[in-house]
């Protein structure tokens, strides 16, 4: 049976990721392509889905703009003919009026934030809405607005400003938003939404984890055959679930490697060992590579080369254990990565990737060094959603509600160079801040949460003697996606309780401090 699916083309909005969430969160699939990516190279990859439905998103650009993102009136003539509903949203809509013969032209009134429209009660997408209100409070975000529209579309809101801010034409499929209904605030958004893929779509067939992982493993094994791949497995969520289900693909024709670098916390490869060989009997080759690591961060503070020297000593230590395993097996061809659907989407955007606020590593070279093919089991997935996937295959709540751990593990959560006693240090003050937060019941309210070492000393008292010893900083912060995040908001009592455990029990800390600054002007790590 085909998938029913939303096609979302991209023209540059910082929103398009939430657009793409907002559906899945239907339980429709949904994926994002540039907007100038030809339509039937899209179709082409989807062979086994049904296009129910596009939603064109927003953009920085005006559509009278010289070089502005636009598709053809072809395109939109195609979906029209084929009775293929469409929803532009801001400069989406824009195009659509553009594209139909309107006029778009510079706001009046320049409308960012919070804006009041009014609904008209005749309108189909705001069908279900209209009988609660009709009167909605929707988010903003745009310098052009609609002069004149084309004869057949007929006017759904108008904004407190007298501005257009819906369109449709209901004997087309047309349908145009000035506001965002997928950020939270928007009222009644996701409820725009859920009309538009359901009600207007007509979307059936939902997206469902069991058959994802059924055609998944029948899809890795008709790709593997009889020859190996290899997987490096962190323990965190991402490789951990893509180690199991392609485990269960093709079993022990997977290898998986495990790298300790020195930089784990504590018992940390020790207990991803243990729990993968005994409950899913993995094929798992273990690696001790702290004094490789840590030989070479000696004496270094700058966190971006501290960055550099770990991603490039991992994929050194994998692919020497990777070429060990191809000399002895011989026809290992494939490498396992848990590319997420995030990274997919920041890799293909038309704009190109992101500035870089600090380097990532990973194993990400490998494939074209070692002559390896990829394979990606979860990368149309979002994170809420291999946590389902997770689930269905039977790994545990532990590691699936594992808070994000970075890949050069403690060394960036060390301020200043790296030794020996300062990781031990430093892991001895995380198990007691995260078993704390375990046992009351605040870890899973929480997106991440973890101790950094300063690089500073203080005086303090301790008994009758003077003390000149480590501060440590707690972080905790509360996120939807990681983009922006905000610090968790302990109690007193809390903070207290966790400050004179961490001193009374760690020798060599007579300091702690909480971190209170938000994601933005903070990262979320320290480094």
């Amino acid at each position: 049976m085909k998938h029913d699916f939303i096609l979302i083309l991209d023209f540059g909005s910082q929103y398009t990721q939430l657009i793409a969430r907002r559906i899945r969160e239907l339980s429709v699939y949904s994926e994002i392509h540039p907007y100038n990516e030809p339509l039937g190279k899209i179709l082409n990859s989807k062979q086994n889905y049904n296009l129910k439905g596009v939603i064109f998103s927003g953009g920085p650009s005006s559509v009278f703009e010289k070089g502005a993102p636009k598709i053809s009136s072809e395109l939109l003539n195609y979906f029209i003919i084929n009775k293929i509903p469409v929803l532009g949203i801001c400069y989406g809509m824009h195009l659509i009026v553009h594209l139909l013969g309107g006029v778009i032209s510079k706001s009046r009134f320049k409308e960012y934030g919070h804006t009041k429209i009014r609904l008209n009660k005749n309108s189909v997408l705001f069908k279900s809405i209209v009988r609660k209100t009709t009167k909605l409070k929707v988010w903003m975000s745009h310098g052009d607005s609609i002069e004149k529209l084309s004869e057949n579309l007929f006017i759904t809101s108008i904004s407190q400003n007298n501005i257009i801010s819906s369109f449709e034409d209901k004997n087309n499929y047309v349908y145009g938003l000035q506001f965002h209904p997928e950020v939270y605030h928007t009222d009644y958004g996701k409820e725009i939404l859920k009309d538009f893929v359901f009600k207007i779509c007509k979307v059936k067939n939902l997206f469902k984890p069991s058959s994802f992982i059924k055609e998944k493993i029948k899809s890795i094994k008709n790709e593997v055959k009889n020859d190996y791949a290899i997987l490096g497995l962190s323990g965190g969520v991402d490789s951990s679930v893509a180690a199991v289900l392609v485990h269960k693909a093709i079993k022990n024709r997977l290898i998986c490697i495990h790298i300790d670098t020195g930089l784990m916390r504590k018992n940390e490869s020790k207990e991803i060992i243990d729990f993968f060989k005994k409950n899913f009997k993995m094929n798992l080759h273990f690696i001790n590579a702290e004094n490789i690591f840590l030989k070479r961060l000696k004496g270094v503070i700058d966190p971006e080369l501290k960055r550099k020297i770990i991603g490039k000593t991992f994929i050194e230590v994998f692919e020497n254990e990777a070429k060990k395993i191809r000399r002895s097996k011989g026809n290992v061809k494939f490498l396992v990565q848990g590319t997420l659907y995030p990274d997919v989407i920041e890799s293909v955007s038309f704009k190109g990737p992101s500035v870089t606020i600090k380097s990532h590593h990973n194993v990400g070279g490998l494939p074209s060094r070692m002559n390896l093919k990829l394979i990606e089991p979860l990368r149309e997935l979002f994170k809420d959603e291999v946590r389902v996937i997770g689930n269905t295959l039977g790994v545990p709540s532990n590691i699936l509600m594992r808070h994000p751990f970075p890949g050069p593990g403690l060394a960036i959560r060390i301020i200043g160079d790296v030794t020996k006693d300062k990781l031990k240090l430093l892991r001895e003050v995380d198990e007691i801040y995260i078993n704390s937060l375990k046992e009351h019941n605040l870890y899973n309210k929480i997106w991440q949460a973890f101790a950094v070492l300063l690089p500073v000393q203080s005086v303090g008292v301790m008994g009758d003697y003077r003390s000149y010893e480590n501060v440590v900083c707690l972080r905790a912060v509360t996120s939807l996606d990681g983009m922006t995040a905000d610090f968790y908001h302990f109690n007193k009592d809390y903070l207290t309780l966790i400050a004179n455990k961490i001193v009374n029990s760690v020798k060599g800390v007579n300091r702690v401090v909480y971190d209170i600054t938000s994601k933005p002007p903070a990262t979320i790590e320290w480094e």
